[in-house]
């Protein structure tokens, strides 16, 4: 089948928001289909670059599958049958090989592997893409100096083929933050023919293009409609993937996209109701994969910069005032882990996330309200990212319901997915639902991102106290020197304290749901919460 001809009938797809439809997939199709994988989303990318400013999770996707970093992670099997990335084990991807020690960590890189265009990857492209990554700002940089990785005169091109890292202190997280999606190798000479004096980096020509060497090519992007990807058949960091075509079909509506994956007509979807996953799994016509999102949570966040969350009675109402359990059972349809109703507000352990100690109490709530200095109430806006909406706007309905109840009245504001991470990044709206969950499994790495006051990134909550930052940075420090009693007092130190001053409410922990037809396999739940296709396959 001639590509042209292939894409007019995948667009075809387009045609599930009238139901009911025939099938898109006629006989004579049959070998390209299974060739190909449909996949269905609530939103798409609004950027290819994790570089970028603004760059949403779906754009993750993309750099994902698109870029090689050095190395990746092992798998395991969880309880369910699910495979999962391992966070403990360390794989090759680009680098084949490498040596560690104390001061350093130094890669022998593929030398066969090429960029899309057959230009060679060599050490100075990686050195190239390090540097980038320490110094666009903004999210990059800090993820980058979540793991120690700050400065380019840490990154070393020894050889063409031989890269080094120097380290500037003893870290834990370095080695695991060389793994994630922010280290990719960038086509260095190509994206310097489109960078000038007020773009030095190509953020704008990588907004729209692919400039790496992964396993997959964007052969096609219309933003907001669909992203197909063809493979790349020179990838040499890995195993060549078995799918060759990948469609990702962005269809909003989450009963269409339902619908298709009932009918047949898409291989995977996500991003849909829980109420649907738990009936799709109930019906039993496709396979449900449903993970624990680790070192996540959804959460009601709370502005502590501005009036008139900046009072910490008046958070703590809040807290007392949220509607747990209907929440988790109207919206989460129970595919969640609470995280309210501990026994205290103290840690119970040196896990993350871990329940706090606050339920619905009204009476309390109203009570915390008086002495706070409100009375009489007051009236906020309610934010919620679009792009998630299937969870995020029930979800606002019944807080909004709740909250009335106290005397908060509340406008729900409804921003585009697209424009959700820039939103965030101004640090002014006052009440936000939102999820974030910690790349790197560790409580320490969770609440650098979130709590820490130096943070400019998903600290959303312009949350600011210098204890609180004491006891992130020693239990980093204490991680590092295997310190296992000061690790824990700093671990529940955090907690407690946030905990007790609430500048983001934990509701509950989430499980990343995907429905996929019982013919795909090798699906394999990772850190970023998008799909790997480089794994997947059909029968």
């Amino acid at each position: 089948m001639k590509r042209r001809d292939f894409l007019k009938s995948v667009t075809a797809v387009a045609a599930g928001t009238a139901l009911p439809a025939p099938a898109i997939w006629s006989p004579a199709k049959a070998q390209s289909r299974q060739e190909t994988l449909l996949f269905v989303t609530e939103s798409g990318p609004n950027n290819f670059d994790i570089h970028g400013v603004g760059t949403n999770r779906p754009g993750y996707e993309v750099s994902w599958n698109c870029y090689d970093r050095l190395m990746s992670h092992g798998k395991k099997t969880l309880a369910d049958g699910t495979e999962s990335y391992d966070r403990d084990t360390f794989t090759p991807e680009l680098a084949e090989e490498w040596t560690a020690s104390d001061k350093s960590i130094t890669f022998k890189l593929r030398k066969n592997a090429t960029f899309h265009d057959g230009t060679a990857i060599t050490a100075k492209d990686v050195k190239w893409s390090f540097d980038r990554a320490v110094t666009v700002g903004g999210f990059p940089t800090f993820q980058m100096k979540a793991g120690s990785l700050e400065k380019p005169e840490q990154f070393v091109v020894v050889d063409d083929h031989t890269f080094r890292v120097d380290f500037i202190r003893k870290d834990n997280l370095t080695i695991p933050d060389l793994a994630v999606i922010v280290p990719g190798i960038y086509h260095a000479q190509l994206i310097q023919k489109h960078a000038n004096e007020k773009d030095p980096w190509g953020l704008e020509y990588t907004k729209n293009n692919i400039a790496g060497g992964g396993a997959y090519k964007v052969a096609r992007w219309q933003p907001g409609s669909e992203v197909v990807y063809e493979r790349n058949d020179a990838w040499k960091s890995g195993p060549l993937p078995k799918v060759r075509r990948i469609v990702w079909r962005i269809v909003p509506s989450s009963g269409n996209r339902r619908a298709l994956i009932e009918r047949g007509d898409a291989d995977i979807s996500f991003d849909l109701p829980n109420k649907d996953f738990a009936e799709l799994r109930q019906i039993g016509k496709v396979r449900v994969a449903s993970t624990p999102i680790g070192n996540g949570i959804w959460y009601l966040g709370l502005n502590c910069k501005n009036p008139p969350f900046n009072n910490v009675k008046l958070r703590q109402a809040i807290a007392y005032a949220i509607p747990y359990q209907k929440i988790m059972d109207a919206v989460m349809f129970g595919l969640a882990n609470p995280m309210y109703g501990g026994k205290t507000n103290t840690a119970s352990n040196l896990t993350w996330p871990q329940q706090h100690g606050y339920n619905t109490d009204i009476a309390k709530a109203k009570q915390l309200m008086a002495e706070a200095g409100f009375p009489n109430g007051l009236e906020t806006t309610l934010s919620f990212d679009l792009g998630f909406g299937v969870i995020g706007e029930p979800l606002c309905v019944l807080v909004q319901e709740s909250l009335n109840q106290i005397g908060i009245k509340t406008t729900i504001n409804k921003i585009p997915g697209a424009n959700w991470r820039n939103e965030l990044l101004k640090k002014e709206l006052p009440m936000i639902v939102n999820t974030f969950s910690g790349w790197l499994d560790y409580p320490e790495y969770f609440f650098f991102w979130s709590y820490h006051g130096q943070n400019a990134v998903f600290n959303t909550m312009s949350y600011q106290d210098k204890a609180m930052d004491a006891y992130i940075d020693a239990a980093r420090t204490a991680a590092a020197e295997n310190d296992s009693a000061a690790y824990d007092k700093n671990v529940r130190g955090f907690v407690n304290k946030a905990f007790a001053e609430v500048p983001r409410i934990p509701l509950f922990q989430p499980y990343l749901n995907v429905a996929m037809q019982k013919n795909i396999s090798g699906y394999r739940y990772w850190f970023h919460r998008q799909l790997d296709y480089r794994s997947l396959a059909k029968a």
